[in-house]
């Protein structure tokens, strides 16, 4: 049986300032105590020394045209496309800094589809 591997897609979203400042202000609260990030989310730095934040699926819901970070603020989603395939397991939602500014995508690992012969 062969099973689909995890996927990433970039969102098209737009920042609002108050999530941009909430952002600054928990990479500079992880650069002074790692252990103050909340339950659910993990920084890091990418290789470039880009801050990026990862949130578990515990940490953030997705609605129709938003995505809600528990604790940090709310990502207005461009599109009608679900983040998201239905059924989807495993989701994480990553928000990389780069230089043209913040990238935002989800990853998941999409449902298992069998099929049965049918007679």
């Amino acid at each position: 049986m062969n099973h689909a591997k995890s996927r990433e897609v970039t969102l098209a979203a737009k920042i609002t300032e108050e999530l941009g400042n909430a952002l600054e202000a928990l990479r500079l609260s992880w650069k002074e105590n790692p252990s103050a990030v909340p339950k659910g989310l993990s920084c890091s730095e990418s290789r470039e020394g880009q801050f990026v934040l990862v949130a578990a699926e515990s940490a953030f819901v997705t609605l129709p045209g938003a995505c809600v970070i528990k604790g940090i603020g709310a990502i207005e989603l461009l599109g009608d496309e679900p983040a998201f395939d239905a059924g989807a397991k495993s989701k994480s939602l990553l928000l990389k800094a780069t230089p043209d500014g913040w990238r935002f995508s989800v990853k998941f690992v999409p449902p298992i589809v069998r099929e049965r012969n049918v007679k």
